[in-house]
């Protein structure tokens, strides 16, 4: 009996300790801020290579089952990525700054246009019960905050974009030597993993592989569809800024359930600058998308791929929009898919010993 409860007062001391060496951290933040930015800028480009690495490797290696070398299946899946996406941003950077520079000078007229839209709209639903009419003006509120918060946060990332574009520029040569060298990469993570926790690590990155590889590669690929048919929908039906709504609208995808109604929040605002016509154009599209992407796209390329009850799903995104936001609602389910991996193989672990 004094030997259990030794054992805990050893855990919560342990405990105490760990917290407190956090707590210390945090407060020493002005001192290890610099180095802590610098680490940052020159991990994100690594990071950003392996996970490319990461999604291209699979694509070359079924190129090399089909009987060409790896070195020139290396060589035509990388051109191929890096090229289209070259050519996409030679096209698209003057288009996109060109539509960015006619919405801020226009921006003013698009707000009255709007203001008007939103008070016609008020008068309407004057007459409605009060708590109706008080939520469709906060809904409204809360729209335009998030609106406002989401234009700041990409005029900021494009300018750290700028700011670190030689960080940027390296990391194709990366990509490069991480596919070439995969192999060896991979023996390199064996040797520095301990002996008894090699058979265990392995198991657990195929799960994870197993659980995530797939959803991730198709869900990219499937909202790189959307935005490219949401930019040529609304292009053709002549709806102001399409290059940046597709944009929107193919980003805000990747968000499970909710991604949709975020990246159509945009478009019907701007429709509703222009006229009621568009604005039924706008739903149209957008309805149609997702018929696209729930009947046709999502089963035949991402399919059932996180086994995942959608009650979990929709709890994970909750969290992650509480916690981080847009990004939050990002990488929810792919932070979720891992925690359940490490949760069964710890008890799997746990079992046999």
């Amino acid at each position: 009996m004094r030997e259990q409860q030794i054992k805990w007062l050893l855990r919560i001391t342990i405990l105490l300790l760990g917290l407190l060496t956090i707590y210390v951290f945090f407060k020493l933040y002005n001192i290890w801020a610099p180095f802590f930015l610098m680490f940052k800028a020159i991990f994100i480009p690594f990071l950003i290579g392996a996970f490319i690495t990461y999604l291209l490797h699979p694509i070359i290696e079924k190129l090399h089952r089909t009987g060409v070398p790896r070195p020139i299946s290396i060589l035509i899946i990388y051109l191929l990525f890096f090229g289209s996406i070259g050519y996409g941003f030679y096209k698209g950077i003057p288009v996109l700054v060109n539509q960015l520079r006619d919405l801020s000078e226009n921006f003013p007229q698009l707000s009255a246009a709007y203001s008007e839209w939103v008070d016609s709209i008020h008068d309407q639903t004057n007459r409605w019960p009060n708590g109706i009419h008080e939520r469709i003006d906060q809904l409204f509120a809360k729209t335009e905050a998030w609106l406002a918060l989401t234009v700041e946060n990409v005029i900021s990332s494009l300018k750290g974009i700028f700011d670190y574009m030689l960080l940027i520029a390296i990391i194709p040569f990366l990509v490069f030597y991480m596919l070439k060298d995969y192999d060896q990469i991979k023996k390199a993570g064996w040797y520095l993993t301990p002996r008894k926790w090699r058979s265990e690590a392995i198991q657990f990155l195929k799960d994870i592989d197993r659980s995530l590889g797939n959803y991730i590669r198709g869900q990219l690929f499937v909202c790189f569809i959307i935005g490219l048919l949401a930019f040529i929908s609304l292009w053709f039906f002549d709806v102001k800024y399409p290059l940046i709504l597709g944009l929107l609208i193919g980003v805000t995808n990747i968000i499970p359930y909710f991604g949709p109604v975020i990246g159509a929040v945009p478009a019907l605002i701007i429709a509703a600058t222009m006229s009621t016509q568009t604005i039924i154009i706008v739903v149209v599209i957008i309805l149609s998308l997702q018929f696209i992407e729930g009947n046709i796209l999502g089963p035949l390329v991402v399919g059932k791929s996180l086994h995942m009850h959608p009650i979990i799903i929709m709890l994970a995104l909750l969290s992650g929009g509480e916690i981080g936001g847009i990004v939050g609602l990002m990488i929810a389910v792919p932070i979720v898919v891992v925690l359940r991996v490490m949760i069964l193989h710890l008890v799997l672990l746990r079992r046999q010993h």
